[in-house]
């Protein structure tokens, strides 16, 4: 069992930065796929980010790419999404998640774990 809770959200302008945390409890948090997904109002959840178990693989989601960056420190069962250049259509809810499997994946199906959430407002 990983119980997850996000922190760093926030209000921000366009072009600011933000940096999401988000901590795991459980002894196996460096035998999980870590992922991020965002939701916005009315919308599907949506991939964001994903970084393999040991950090060295990563996945992004087309629009943010070049953006935003994932990674992970599992001795302190952290995994982080540092966001760059932020524009108003990143504003959503973001979800830290985990996966037991060792692939990378993009669809929030296959995750089996998830954070409460943490709101990202990016004005214009």
């Amino acid at each position: 069992q990983v119980q997850l809770v996000e922190s760093g959200g926030g209000l921000v302008q366009a072009g600011g930065s933000l940096r999401l945390s988000c901590a795991a409890s459980g002894r196996t948090f460096s035998r999980h796929v870590m992922g991020w997904f965002r939701q916005a109002p009315g919308k599907e959840r949506e991939f964001v980010a994903a970084i393999s178990w040991g950090g060295s693989g990563t996945d992004y989601a087309d629009s943010v790419k070049g953006r935003f960056t994932i990674s992970r420190d599992n001795a302190k069962n952290t995994v982080y999404l540092q966001m760059n250049s932020l524009k108003p259509e990143d504003t959503a809810v973001y979800y830290c998640a985990a996966d037991r499997r060792f692939s990378l994946d993009t669809t929030a199906s296959r995750y089996d774990y998830w954070g409460q959430g943490t709101q990202v407002t990016v004005s214009s």
